[in-house]
């Protein structure tokens, strides 16, 4: 009976933290495929919630309004996307782009676009003030 006492109590601690961990992540999962696994799975996927990777199709950008069209590809499989919203300033022909949203029919629609930068700075050119008119980069400007 002493035994009871603390089996019990620990073992639903045990399964409400399961419960909690797992039954609330599986709602926020956002599953992440390249190109060519999206287009396999699209009719699994129905409009779960994904994430779409792959590279700008270079000149499919079409910018209507607040809906910009464009086509991203893996180098195997090329998928139209539609996003709704501003895209990042770094959105481009050629650029790889990771795209969150689902399926509408065979096109890709997309409320998040993402893109990578690479970590090297640049520092701006500034004026030092030099009567030459030189512009030199300077370290020390943040």
């Amino acid at each position: 009976m002493r035994r009871m006492r603390v089996i019990l109590p620990v073992a639903v601690s045990l399964l409400a933290i399961g419960v909690l961990l797992f039954g609330g992540l599986a709602g926020n999962l956002v599953y992440f495929r390249t190109v060519s696994e999206a287009v396999e799975s699209r009719a699994d996927d129905g409009s779960d919630r994904m994430r779409l990777a792959g590279a700008v199709v270079p000149g499919s950008v079409e910018t209507r309004g607040q809906v910009v069209s464009f086509r991203l590809t893996d180098g195997v499989a090329t998928v139209d996307v539609e996003h709704r919203g501003d895209p990042p300033e770094l959105f481009d022909d050629g650029v790889p782009v990771v795209s969150e949203g689902r399926w509408l029919g065979a096109v890709f629609t997309s409320d998040r676009l993402m893109i990578k930068h690479g970590s090297d700075y640049e520092a701006p050119e500034v004026d030092d003030g030099d009567d030459a008119g030189v512009r030199t980069a300077r370290a020390d400007v943040p």
